[in-house]
């Protein structure tokens, strides 16, 4: 069947015929069929370089032999059953050897559910139900994450987010001065950082600023969030706090962590964590903190994360991706400085980002570099899903350990041919 006929019997049963809005193209989607390593094969039989990796959660590439063992053999044993199981606690083994914050764990369904757990643990411990947040900062979905999720702006994005919330809600610059002032507030009592920068590091939060933010958070004595959904397991085995030795009080994880499934992990000072804890019941109903969830740590998932996280424990994956991000992001400088364009190509570890119009981002605002022209956004992905190469949202990629060297050489030929085509046709001056 075509994309377009899919995609027409698709708006017929879905809203918009997607699941996600980051999904809905025009004039239609792309529907994919199969994937293996760093490729994968539409419906018709294109085959596409992919450099979107199930939105950053394939980080050992595409149907990786040992996930798919995994899968396969837990599925035989025991797809669900609600009970508690011996590879949950292998799992939070894992996180908790690696990512320096862990002293506990526990698993949700999702990585907007993490952070919304998160979120009220952090006011429970605190006493204080408000909450700071940083400007364009990514953290879910959910009600109390969204208000300031887009650059330049302090509302949220989306209708049905009631008053009431969002007036519990703060947001600040990436700037230690600015979260001191707004700290001087003391309804505040928790702080969430997405750890790579806003939406996974399009607006890079360089390692001294990241420090200097702990440290007001520090001394401010609010609970410190970071969410690390995009650089845990990427950044290096233990997420970008290990990396660069910034820890938080409670850490948010998924994607990787899942070994590449549904489903999301929160870990943090055992302190905390415990209010989770059966035993420590306030007022004779249950835990401190109330926590459900049907598939939380399913074994299914369990199974593939603990067979993901044993091979990125050694740090060898991430370092082949971070190697073929870096030559993705020095080929795209390189073609746009030949074609006499005002761009740069920049990122962390094993993501890229292309901002058009500038060759530095010195001085740019957040709003800025996450709000270049539409028309401008869409002329490069189709030029590069043309040319069979699929990005993430806007005008960003991230590599895996299934990346190699003749992949990216091929897309960057296809980046080289899109500029082109910008040219021509008036989207790029």
């Amino acid at each position: 069947m075509m994309n377009q006929d899919l995609s027409t019997r698709a708006r017929a049963s879905l809203p918009g015929g997607v699941s996600h809005e980051l999904r809905f193209r025009d004039p239609h989607p792309i529907y994919i069929d199969r994937a293996l390593g760093a490729e994968k094969w539409n419906v018709e039989g294109r085959r596409y370089i992919d450099f979107k990796m199930g939105s950053a959660s394939q980080m050992l590439g595409h149907c990786h032999p040992a996930i798919v063992e995994a899968v396969q053999r837990q599925a035989e044993r025991s797809i669900f059953s609600a009970d508690c199981h011996t590879q949950e606690i292998e799992w939070a083994e894992w996180v908790n050897r690696l990512i320096p914050s862990a002293e506990r764990t526990r698993f949700t369904a999702s990585g907007t559910e993490s952070t919304m757990l998160a979120l009220r643990l952090g006011r429970a411990y605190s006493g204080k139900d408000h909450v700071l947040r940083v400007e364009g900062h990514f953290h879910g979905w959910h009600d109390h994450a969204l208000k300031g999720a887009r650059p330049g702006s302090d509302q949220a994005p989306s209708l049905g987010i009631p008053d009431a919330i969002n007036d519990l809600i703060h947001i600040c610059a990436a700037d230690p001065q600015a979260m001191e002032g707004a700290l001087r507030d003391d309804r505040i009592g928790t702080v969430i950082i997405e750890a790579s920068g806003a939406n996974y590091g399009c607006v890079p939060l360089a390692t001294d600023t990241l420090m200097a933010l702990y440290d007001v958070a520090r001394a401010a004595g609010v609970v410190l969030i970071f969410d690390e959904i995009i650089t845990g397991f990427r950044w290096s085995p233990g997420g970008r706090q290990a990396r660069d030795g910034i820890v938080p009080d409670l850490t948010t994880l998924a994607k990787i962590a899942t070994g590449g499934l549904p489903g999301g992990v929160i870990c943090g000072r055992a302190e905390i964590m415990e209010l989770l804890n059966n035993a420590t019941v306030r007022g004779g109903f249950g835990p401190a903190v109330s926590h459900k969830g049907t598939f939380n740590g399913s074994p299914l998932i369990a199974a593939t994360a603990c067979a993901a996280i044993s091979l990125l424990a050694s740090g060898e994956a991430q370092a082949h991706a971070d190697t073929m991000a870096a030559r993705m992001r020095d080929g795209m400088n390189a073609a746009m400085k030949r074609r006499g364009i005002a761009g740069i190509a920049y990122g962390d570890s094993s993501v890229f980002h292309v901002f058009f119009g500038r060759s530095s981002l010195d001085g740019l605002s957040p709003a800025e570099i996450r709000g270049l022209p539409k028309p401008l956004v869409k002329a490069y992905r189709d030029g590069m899903l043309t040319r069979g190469v699929d990005m993430m949202a806007y005008t960003s990629g991230l590599t895996s350990a299934a990346h190699t060297p003749e992949l990216v050489d091929e897309a960057l030929l296809a980046f080289d041919d899109t500029l082109s085509d910008m040219i021509r046709d008036g989207a790029l001056q």
